[in-house]
């Protein structure tokens, strides 16, 4: 789960610096690089979405099967009819 949330961090940073580029760029009237490197940012950002979705579903899937692990290992020490003291 570290390795999703550390790739989808890497992509939100590459989008961040394909943004400032874009600007810079469209500052000095390079709109056609510009564009390139907004269209850059958005596939980056695109990625790191997916990836911190995929990441929050494996992790809330996790969090799921540990949950209720630790409810039938709780549940297994109790006989009926008897009370655990």
């Amino acid at each position: 789960m570290k390795d999703s949330h550390q790739k989808a961090a890497e992509y939100h940073t590459l989008a961040a610096h394909a943004h400032s580029a874009a600007a810079a760029h469209y500052e000095k009237g390079d709109h056609q690089t510009g564009h390139e490197l907004s269209r850059q940012a958005l596939e980056h950002s695109r990625r790191a979405y997916e990836l911190t979705q995929e990441a929050h579903n494996k992790s809330t899937r996790e969090a799921d099967a540990l949950a209720k692990s630790a409810r039938g290992s709780s549940d297994s020490s109790h006989t009926p009819g008897r009370k655990n003291v």
